[in-house]
């Protein structure tokens, strides 16, 4: 009896184990969740979205691995971003903290912002004001200018501008180097981001972690987690399992 309960005992820390190694792989290689707790992506990204990251878009770096082991001497099987993907990144200043922001300049392109207006390689980009974003914030539910911005490539996107004179709506030209990425929030006056030189500045690519994929789950904000019963009211179901652009 005794031998049967330790043998039964060793099965199940050992199921466990498989299953923790199991998760770290997948976390490392896949997928991995990431939540958004601040509005610099609005209104792509919603504070209390919960997204998946694919971890193999851009290839693996150090920072690929769980707490930044440095078991990868350079980034491997790398493919390179896209303009216009949102991607998440350490913070090149202290190469730990996750950031998320959508990927605007390239490697050798000249990006500058000009009275609130983008300019990649001397070229304004357009964009075409739509309906105001409606958002709530410490003054109360306030009304936003919102755009639909398009890339060189393409690529569309909907990006908030409260004004055209804000800190960071002007600045000088900055020429990407080589290897490295310039990352724009796309809640534009409220962002802290490449276009801040000590604040963010042009991101390497070993720090980039991956791609924004699908949103799986979001919350507004307005339960607690033992207010159980205002869960269903909480959650955002018309944004669950969305696809990021």
């Amino acid at each position: 009896m005794y031998q049967k309960r330790k043998e039964g005992l060793w099965e199940t820390v050992r199921t466990i184990v498989y299953a923790i190694i199991i998760a770290i792989v997948a976390r490392t290689v896949a997928y991995e969740p990431f939540n958004i707790p601040s509005s610099s992506m609005v209104p792509t990204l919603l504070v209390g979205d919960y997204l998946f990251v694919s971890k193999f878009s851009y290839g693996y770096s150090r920072y690929s691995l769980p707490f930044g082991l440095p078991l990868i001497s350079e980034r491997i099987f790398f493919t390179p971003p896209g303009r216009g993907d949102v991607a998440v990144f350490k913070l090149p200043s202290d190469n730990r903290t996750d950031y998320i922001k959508r990927i605007i300049g390239l490697p050798g392109d000249l990006i500058q912002m000009k009275k609130g207006r983008l300019y990649i390689n001397d070229t304004l980009v357009e964009r075409k004001q739509v309906e105001d974003f409606t958002i709530r914030n410490a003054y109360g539910v306030q009304a936003v200018k919102q755009y639909v911005e398009t890339l060189p490539n393409g690529r569309r996107h909907r990006i908030l501008e409260a004004s055209d004179a804000g800190r960071l709506d002007d600045t000088p030209v900055y020429k990407v180097p080589p290897g490295h990425y310039f990352a724009m929030g796309d809640n534009r006056d409220n962002s802290l981001d490449s276009r801040a030189k000590h604040g963010v500045g042009f991101v390497p690519e070993e720090n980039l972690v991956g791609r924004a994929e699908v949103l799986f789950f979001s919350v507004n904000g307005d339960a607690r987690f033992w207010e159980f019963w205002k869960w269903p009211a909480a959650i955002r179901f018309r944004r669950v399992f969305q696809s990021i652009d």
